[in-house]
């Protein structure tokens, strides 16, 4: 049944509602069939190749929104670092160690409702160095933006930009408050009118139902976003979402076959949460997902590098390195 949609699905499908949820109410001894079909969808449009991301915390805290999930909102009392936005040099440091690393996209993230004139000038001065050093690809995640600073970042380079719908329009009220879903549906549509590859994503395990699940996966499939972070709740004390855990590894894993399934020819990332959810099932989301984040995320830990780059040599995936890069492993 897998392997029969996943061909449906190369050829053009769009899978139904119906369909979408047979995903994820699939009984457990499914799993492998599953993950083999979106294997299949996988493995068409990518082979075996797995795309790197790191991440950059530009500026920790101080945040007015009241994101249930986020340690750094203004309703969060999470013991965390908290430090203004960071100097050029700083993310051009970050920025040599996601080259050495093998990181293919070096991602700039800053807290906050949305990034200020001077946050945008010291990315755009960053960017400009990092092209010319590292060619890296260049992902900018600063919150809501205005026309103008989408423009300023891509004639500075930046090649993607992230705003993650987090969750369905209908449970969007639930997270958050402070800003609406439409909000974020239109900073998605400001960076791809003016050029810049669009980033969006979602954070599972927020009491949402399966149904709100599928809505995210079409959603994004409507905004075709070439870059979708599933991120699966890491539940952090002192937010409004401690204590909630919904998730078991079996689930994460067939959440990200149907995003694989709705989204066949986009870049699944398998993001924040992954080692607390997937657990000993880690190197199993590859199957689906063909791309990670590799070191430390906003405010909480990744697993240990080696383990990231022993699990993708044991699977037999191959790290997409940029130009650069494989250009100095040649030498």
């Amino acid at each position: 049944m897998w392997t029969r949609l996943a061909q449906d699905v190369i050829n053009g499908k769009e899978l139904s509602d119906q369909e979408a949820l047979a995903i994820l109410t699939s009984d457990d001894d499914e799993l492998l069939p599953l993950l083999h079909g979106a294997f299949q969808i996988r493995k068409h449009y990518y082979g075996k190749k797995v795309k790197l991301n790191m991440i950059m915390n530009a500026k920790s805290g101080y945040c007015p929104e009241d994101c249930g999930y986020c340690s750094q909102s203004s309703k969060s009392t999470a013991p965390i670092d908290k430090y203004p936005f960071i100097t050029k040099e700083e993310i051009l440091d970050g920025a040599k160690r996601a080259f050495d690393n093998k990181i293919g996209t070096y991602c700039i993230v800053a807290s906050g409702r949305g990034p200020t004139r001077k946050d945008v000038k010291v990315v755009s001065e960053a960017v400009a160095e990092i092209k010319e050093k590292y060619g890296l690809k260049v992902c900018a995640c600063l919150g809501l933006l205005k026309e103008e600073q989408a423009e300023q970042l891509k004639q500075a380079g930046v090649d993607r930009y992230n705003h993650n719908v987090n969750t369905s329009k209908r449970h969007h009220d639930y997270i958050t408050t402070t800003h609406t879903y439409d909000d974020r549906i239109n900073t998605i549509d400001i960076v791809k009118k003016h050029g810049i590859s669009p980033c969006s994503g979602a954070i599972i395990g927020m009491k949402e139902t399966k149904e709100d699940v599928v809505h995210i996966a079409r959603a994004l499939r409507a905004l075709d976003a070439d870059s979708i972070p599933i991120n699966f709740l890491n539940a952090i004390d002192g937010t409004k979402l401690e204590g909630t855990k919904e998730l078991n590894p079996m689930y994460c894993l067939k959440v990200l076959a149907l995003f694989r399934y709705m989204n066949p020819t986009k870049e699944i990332r398998v993001a924040g949460g992954r080692e607390v959810n997937l657990r000993t099932l880690q190197p199993l989301a590859l199957y689906a997902a063909n791309s990670i984040f590799v070191g430390d995320y906003l405010t909480t830990a990744g697993q240990e590098e080696n383990m990231d780059y022993w699990m993708l040599e044991d699977l037999g995936f191959e790290i997409e390195l940029t130009e650069k890069q494989a250009e100095l492993s040649r030498v």
